[in-house]
């Protein structure tokens, strides 16, 4: 189970993440999500979970409950939507 967790202190580290999840059942990874340009968190992330009732339960004990002085936010993760690819010079534009 894929599980999408936001309102994540800037602060806090993958691993720690992980354990806060891991309390649930096995974790195959956490995963916070970061600016490109600059590595700073940009506040949400990803935890799998293999067994979908220990990521259920997980889901419905977490959300809400506070991890590094922020209230976080739990939910199933959707799946990514298709994107019209992004154009490079002249996008749009006609010359």
């Amino acid at each position: 189970m894929n599980i999408f967790v936001s309102n994540i202190n800037f602060r806090t580290q993958q691993e720690s993440l992980f354990n806060h999840f891991a309390s649930f059942g096995e974790v195959s990874s956490a995963h916070i999500v970061t600016d490109r340009e600059t590595g700073r968190s940009r506040g949400f992330g990803f935890v799998e979970m293999p067994n979908d009732e220990e990521g259920q339960a997980a889901i419905e004990a977490l959300d809400g409950k506070e991890l590094e002085g922020k209230e976080l936010r739990v939910s199933v993760a959707r799946p990514r939507e298709e994107r019209a690819p992004r154009g490079g010079f002249g996008r749009g534009r006609r010359y």
